[in-house]
C-alpha cells in the first residue's frame, strides 16, 4: 500500500447521501478529515466505525465552508491536502496524478483537475493532456501546497459560501504562488447535490441569500465599496422586481427566493457579516 505526504479535508453538511461515496474513492492508506458542520453524532460515529484513516470532527456549529476547511486544514501535518466537497468521486488513478504533477511543475500553490460531469474553462477532457496555468480554480477539488497556503492564512473565514475559492486563489497569485488545472486528472462531481435531498429548499434558499452577500463582499474586498456597489445594483433592481411579480402573482416559493436574495445583497452593503444560516 503506497503511502503519500497527504491529507484530505471535506466539509459536509447533512451529506450523508454522498459521503460514503467518496470517501470510498480515496485509498485507504490516506487520511482523511471530515468537517461535519451539522453537528450530526451518528454520523461520525458511524464514519468512525467503519474507516480506521477517517477522522471525523463536529464543528459544534455550522461553519459553512470556508471556515470549515479552515478548521480541517488546521490539523493537517502532511505537506499536501486535498480539499473535496461530498459529492466528488476521485478516479482510481487520481492522488498518484497529483504527485505526478508535483514533480513536473515544482513550487505550486493550487493544483485542481477536471470533472468529467461538466465543462471546465474550455477544456476538452478528452483530448487536452497539458497542465495549464490559471487565475482560479472551482472549489470541489484542490490539492493544496500547505506551506503556500500557509502564507496567506488559508481562506478568509468572513465567506459562508461561495467565491471563497476565487478570493483563495487571488491572494495566493498575488503572492506570487501559481495555480494550475492537470486535464489528466479526473474526478466525478455531482455539483449542487453535497446535501440530502429532503432539505433542498432551506439549502436553496440559503444558497440564494448567500450569494449575494458574497458577490457584494468579494468585489469590496479586491475593487472597493463604489465598486462593489456598481456590480451588484443590476443584481438589485432585477432581484426586487422579480420578488414583486413572484408575490403578487401569488408564486410563494419563488418570491422567497428573491426576499433572500435582497436580504443577502442589503446585508452586505451595510457591511453586515454573513449571519443567514439554512432553517433546518
Amino acid at each position: 500500500m503506497k503511502t503519500f505526504d497527504l491529507t484530505v479535508i471535506i466539509t459536509s453538511f447533512h451529506s450523508r447521501d454522498k459521503i460514503f461515496s467518496c470517501i470510498e474513492s480515496i485509498e485507504k492508506s490516506i487520511k482523511i478529515i471530515v468537517i461535519e458542520n451539522s453537528n450530526d453524532e451518528k454520523l461520525k460515529e458511524e464514519i468512525h466505525s467503519k474507516y480506521q484513516n477517517v477522522k471525523c470532527i463536529l464543528s459544534k456549529k455550522n461553519l459553512g465552508y470556508g471556515a470549515g476547511n479552515n478548521l480541517g486544514l488546521s490539523k493537517v501535518e502532511t505537506s499536501y491536502a486535498l480539499i473535496l466537497n461530498p459529492d466528488v468521486i476521485l478516479n482510481n488513478d487520481a492522488v498518484n496524478k497529483f504527485f505526478l504533477s508535483i514533480n513536473n511543475l515544482g513550487d505550486f500553490g493550487i493544483i485542481a483537475p477536471i470533472s468529467q460531469n461538466e465543462k471546465y474553462n474550455n477544456f476538452n477532457i478528452n483530448e487536452d493532456k497539458e497542465i495549464k496555468e490559471v487565475d482560479n480554480v472551482k472549489g470541489f477539488a484542490m490539492f493544496l501546497n500547505m506551506k503556500n497556503l500557509k502564507q496567506i492564512n488559508f481562506f478568509d473565514d468572513n465567506f459562508f459560501l461561495y467565491f471563497e475559492e476565487i478570493d483563495l486563489c487571488r491572494r495566493l497569485k498575488k503572492n506570487n504562488s501559481k495555480i494550475f488545472i492537470d486535464p489528466t486528472i479526473k474526478v466525478s462531481h455531482l455539483g449542487g447535490s453535497s446535501h440530502n435531498s429532503e432539505i433542498e429548499k432551506p439549502m436553496e434558499l440559503s444558497r440564494n441569500w448567500h450569494w449575494m452577500w458574497s458577490t457584494f463582499y468579494f468585489h469590496k474586498k479586491h475593487y472597493g465599496y463604489l465598486t462593489a456597489i456598481i456590480k451588484i445594483l443590476p443584481k438589485l433592481s432585477s432581484s426586487f422586481i422579480k420578488f414583486i411579480i413572484f408575490l403578487i402573482t401569488f408564486q410563494k416559493y419563488k418570491s422567497e427566493i428573491y426576499k433572500h436574495r435582497l436580504s443577502g445583497i442589503i446585508n452586505s452593503v451595510l457591511l453586515k457579516k454573513s449571519w443567514y444560516r439554512p432553517k433546518l
